[in-house]
């Protein structure tokens, strides 16, 4: 199979890549996320986690690992508005995992910069407004998560 794009040649920035480091437990990291995000403009409609489910259901033994899908309504409905198969990428997750005991990783890509790469997402100002929308609160989020795990480390 030969992709339409060339993964080795886009930047992340083209897909909202986004990271930080938190040194702080796992489920203290998770809770701090949700508050980040909530208090970015993004709800929490759905949250898992993917270590504890394939610990129990295939034994292995990975170490914890929890995603929680955030979203903004207001926004997933401009973006459905738009291109009905937005959906199939909801909602936008934001992943936190255990690098060490005491050390997280939260890892976020943009499924609206992915949904345009992809074909999914109309090349329009209307799709260009919601990435703009949608870009502005995930940068909150990682400014904020970004300030903790500066202010921590120092």
């Amino acid at each position: 199979m030969t992709l339409p794009i060339d993964p080795a040649t886009i930047d992340p920035d083209e897909y909202g890549e986004k990271q930080a480091v938190l040194e702080m437990d796992h489920e203290v990291a998770i809770e701090h996320v949700r508050e980040v995000c909530t208090d970015a403009g993004f709800g929490i409609p759905v949250e898992f986690s993917p270590s504890e489910l394939l610990n129990e259901k295939v034994d292995a033994d990975r170490d914890p690992y929890y995603v929680l899908g955030a979203c903004n309504p207001a926004v997933a409905n401009k973006a459905l508005e738009e291109s009905m198969q937005i959906g199939g990428l909801f909602p936008c997750n934001m992943i936190i995992w255990e690098e060490e005991p005491g050390r997280q990783r939260v890892y976020h890509v943009s499924i609206m910069r992915i949904a345009r790469l992809l074909g999914m997402a109309p090349d329009t100002d209307a799709w260009g407004e919601i990435l703009e929308e949608t870009g502005e609160i995930t940068d909150k989020a990682f400014a904020k998560l970004e300030s903790v795990e500066t202010a921590e480390t120092d």
